[in-house]
């Protein structure tokens, strides 16, 4: 058997026969020589290209590239290797079929990115060849992006944001939108731009203040103001900081420089409002520990079976409020413990083993705890305490006590408050009103009210109230602003006030003649409708800011003393001028304050109320009194000396506050502030004499031939079988004078020769 064998290596389990086919080994050639050869020359030649393109390619391709993508280039090189290695992993096609949206997303973000990078253009500084400031850190590309740099730009890059965000996730699109509505509520609930507003603004008053007080400059510094100015730069470049460290010295040497220019007249009012000393500042008292009546209130109710607890204290100027969470009432039976076999367990005494179990847990009703007032008060030896159930917002129940030592709440504390100075640059009738139990600050507009009813027993505040509403009113306002008209037929609370330039006319203390003050009011307000109409605007507000107007309307606040006494003399014509003054005087910028002692039916008649929804209440002598001003009960457990209850138009519930206490003292210090010598020749014209003529012809004493009601009485004096003054009241609704008036009118004129024509009421 003949064997063959082949120079390849055998198997790796062959077998191989000893001594015997082993392949023969052929000489070596000298051709080997030639491959390390060839190798060292590509190295070389490869060494030699690399060399060149970093020495010279390199350069210029990275610089090109960098001015084009700027800082955009640290973004390219991450994105270039995942699509490379993502092309590896899934090919050409399946990654453009895959992923299309996801490179359109990306593409529209890297765009967006070098936009943002365009904002940006550093003064100096450059990398390599490359001068920043020529190419912005977005690049040229990021140039062409943006535009020009302001709100389009800005709104380009926000549109490819959303693009790129909506095209590469598109899932994402309804959270998005979710989550920037919430963003943006949350940031508007914050009040942030109002705020920031409201900074710039006192920031702004605050420095211009400064340069108004700012002392006369010295003579020996007056040198190197000149000298800083001469070298000042140009009005139309920026100054920096370390260039101009102070614009008040700025301010100064511009001034002094140009003595022998004419300078430009400054609009600003002549009318200087009163400073914050006028009013005497008053120490408020620290507030005590109730800790230990908060104890007294919770065991009282349990000893009458309440489970109640003291979760909130509020500590105000005269009232401590206690927030009372309800407890649970439960109910429990008693049930006999059985064996397993159903046997009765029963103990060593061989009584039954019994155990009490919960059968049901319901919430204390809060009429339980409404009920137990006097008993509270008792407890607490407090002369009254009010409930009430439940706080507004709150899930508790407000006792309020007594403090055994009130506190007085001055005016200068509340005007000085955030609060009151927020609503105060919105509005010139702004009011401060007081604190309230947990002492916040309560302040309100007299435009958004817009009128306002103030009812209380004698002694109770009320008149103490009227005179913080009046000086409020004349610490924030000028008389190009805010006119003032007042009646006081008592003749002792607002007369100080005659000698004040608001006022449209001396202080009415007859009490005949406010009809006719009515009447003047009622006309006024039509005359601003017709205003209104001729400039096409709808209130007082749109008639101010118009272009067309020349000169600004102010503000009219009518002040009422006592309504009761003045609806004695003429109770139709007072109701019915009130009720249209209130019905229609809002959008004119015409406000009424009414107060009045005695808050009966026949006084805050039904027609009254509803045209004035924001009201307070003093203390009351009965719970009939407090549902006739605020339709229900409470002003009568009031404490007196201020405390109220504040109905606003937009509470469900009245809010007890302590009133802002104004002195004699304070009063007289305004008073004369604005009465003094250097106000008289800016005083504005008054309608004294146009207001007592109105007077005269609505009291009876102008009737004449030019009487709008004679032509009616006449009528009536035809058509009627018997006439008589009473009768000309009845039908025409005029007050007994000028029924009188017009029936002596109708004598003259020969209609007392009918039949039946007397002179009987």
């Amino acid at each position: 058997m003949t064997r063959i064998y082949t120079r390849s290596s055998p198997g790796r389990g062959a077998r191989r026969p000893a001594g015997k086919g082993r392949p023969r080994i052929s000489a070596p050639r000298l051709g080997f020589l030639r491959r390390p050869v060839l190798y060292l020359l590509l190295i070389a030649a490869a060494f030699g290209f690399a060399a060149l393109f970093a020495v010279v390619l390199l350069p210029l391709l990275f610089n090109g590239i960098l001015a084009l993508l700027g800082v955009g280039v640290a973004l390219l090189v991450p994105a270039v290797a995942v699509l490379v290695w993502r092309w590896q992993v899934l090919g050409k096609a399946a990654l453009i079929r895959h992923h299309w949206r996801h490179l359109l997303g990306g593409a529209s973000w890297f765009a967006g990115l070098l936009g943002v990078g365009a904002l940006f253009r550093p003064a100096t500084g450059g990398l390599w060849e490359v001068r920043w400031a020529e190419a912005t850190l977005g690049g040229l590309l990021g140039q062409m992006v943006l535009g020009e740099p302001g709100w389009w730009g800005v709104a380009r890059l926000t549109a490819l944001f959303v693009a790129g965000t909506g095209i590469g996730v598109p899932q994402s699109g309804p959270w998005l939108a979710a989550a920037a509505a919430r963003g943006v509520v949350g940031f508007w609930r914050l009040r942030l731009p109002q705020r920031g507003a409201g900074l710039v603004w006192r920031q702004i008053q605050e420095a211009k203040a400064a340069l108004q007080d700012k002392p006369p400059v010295p003579p020996e510094q007056a040198d190197e103001f000149v000298y800083w100015v001469e070298h000042m730069p140009s009005t139309s470049e920026p100054v920096s900081a370390l260039e101009a460290p102070n614009q008040a010295v700025a301010a100064s040497a511009t001034v002094l420089l140009a003595e022998d220019e004419p300078l430009a007249p400054v609009h600003q009012s002549a009318w200087e409002l009163p400073a914050l000393d006028l009013f005497e500042k008053l120490v408020e008292a620290e507030p005590a520990d109730q800790t230990q009546r908060a104890k007294q209130i919770e065991e009282a109710l349990a000893s009458y079976g309440v489970d109640a607890k003291v979760v909130q204290i509020h500590v105000g100027p005269a009232v401590t409020q206690f927030g009372i969470e309800p407890g649970w009432d439960r109910k429990f039976k008693d049930v006999k413990e059985r064996e397993i076999t159903g046997r009765v367990k029963l103990d060593k005494e061989g009584n039954p083993v019994v155990r009490t179990e919960e059968v049901s847990r319901t919430r204390v009703k809060v009429e339980r705890i409404t009920s137990l007032s006097n008993n509270l008060a008792l407890a607490l030896s407090a002369p009254s305490v009010r409930i009430e159930a439940p706080v507004p917002g709150k899930n508790v129940v407000g006792i309020e006590v007594p403090n055994i030592s009130p506190s007085i709440v001055p005016m200068r504390s509340v005007i000085e408050s955030p609060a009151f100075q927020r609503l105060k640059a919105r509005s010139k009738v702004t009011l401060a009103l007081g604190k309230g139990v947990a002492g916040d600050v309560v302040v309100a507009d007299l435009a958004k009210m817009p009128h306002l009813l103030i009812a209380g027993a004698t002694g109770s505040g009320k008149s103490v109230c009227l005179n913080a509403i009046v000086n409020c009113l004349l610490m924030h306002a000028t008389p190009d602003e805010v006119r003032l008209l007042m009646v006081d037929p008592k003749r002792v609370e607002l007369v100080p006030y005659n000698n004040v330039p608001h006022l449209l006319c001396p202080v009415m203390v007859d009490a005949e003649k406010v009809v006719g003050l009515l009447q003047f009011v009622i006309k006024e307000m039509d005359e601003r409708y017709r205003k209104f109409a001729a400039a096409g605007v709808r209130n007082i507000d749109g008639y101010n800011r118009s272009p067309k107007v020349q000169e600004r309307l102010p503000f009219w606040v009518l002040v009422i003393d006592e309504l009761a006494d003045l609806m004695m003399v003429a109770p139709y014509e007072v109701e019915r001028s009130l009720c249209r003054l209130a019905q229609l005087a809002r959008a004119t910028g015409i406000h009424l304050v009414v107060a009045t002692q005695r808050p009966s039916v026949d006084v805050v008649t039904g027609l009254i109320k509803a045209n004035f929804p924001t009201r307070i209440s003093f203390a009351v002598t009965s719970q009939i009194d407090s549902r006739t001003i605020l339709d229900s009960a409470g002003a009568e457990k009031l404490l007196g000396r201020g405390d109220m209850l504040y109905m606003a138009t937009d509470a469900a519930k009245p809010r007890r506050v302590q009133g802002t206490y104004v002195s004699d003292a304070d009063v007289e210090r305004i008073v004369e502030y604005w009465s003094s010598e250097r106000f008289q020749h800016l005083r504005p014209p008054t309608f004294a004499d146009e207001i007592q003529s109105a007077a005269a012809a609505a009291s009876g004493d102008g009737v004449g031939e030019d009487d709008p009601l004679l032509e009616k009485a006449r009528e009536l004096a035809d058509s009627a079988e018997r006439v008589s003054t009473s009768f000309l009241q009845r039908r025409l609704r005029v007050g007994y004078p000028r029924a009188a008036r017009l029936m002596e009118t109708l004598r003259d004129e020969g209609y007392g020769e009918l039949e039946g024509m007397d002179d009987r009421f």
